[in-house]
């Protein structure tokens, strides 16, 4: 049954991953706000974090490549979360003029840490049983 979870786990992020990705190819101006005055146009960041979304995506499918997505996926929303606090900080709005509520913030910062925990999990879980051998 773990098996089973942590193959559905891992296609469930893949659909996430593969959305959210695709989201900031096809509607970039919804996240430039949200992007924090760093080097580089804020456009330019929006495409970075979108195409490793999608490879995230895609590792999530990857059999061979499930363990190794898992902790580069917790690594990657542990990176992108200074855009949040960003947004939180200065009340900005996305793209649509829509923004978030206090409540709404400190949701979306206990769903990062649930997925980050999330694909921890998914990088630590043990795919075969290593039974002892008998000495």
């Amino acid at each position: 049954m773990k098996h089973l979870t942590w193959h559905a786990v891992c296609l469930a992020a893949a659909f996430f991953w593969l959305y959210a990705g695709t989201l900031h190819f096809t509607d970039p101006q919804w996240f430039e706000p949200i992007v924090p005055p760093i080097p580089g146009s804020a456009r330019l960041w929006v495409y970075i974090s979108g195409a490793i979304e999608l490879a995230l995506g895609i590792g999530f499918i990857v059999p061979s490549l499930r363990k190794i997505t898992g902790l580069g996926s917790a690594a990657f929303l542990v990176c992108v979360y200074p855009a949040n606090v960003y947004m939180w900080i200065y009340d900005l709005e996305l793209g649509d003029g829509s923004s978030l509520t206090t409540e709404g913030h400190i949701t979306r910062f206990f769903l990062q840490v649930f997925g980050v925990l999330l694909s921890l999990w998914v990088w630590k879980f043990r795919t075969h049983d290593h039974r002892a051998l008998p000495k």
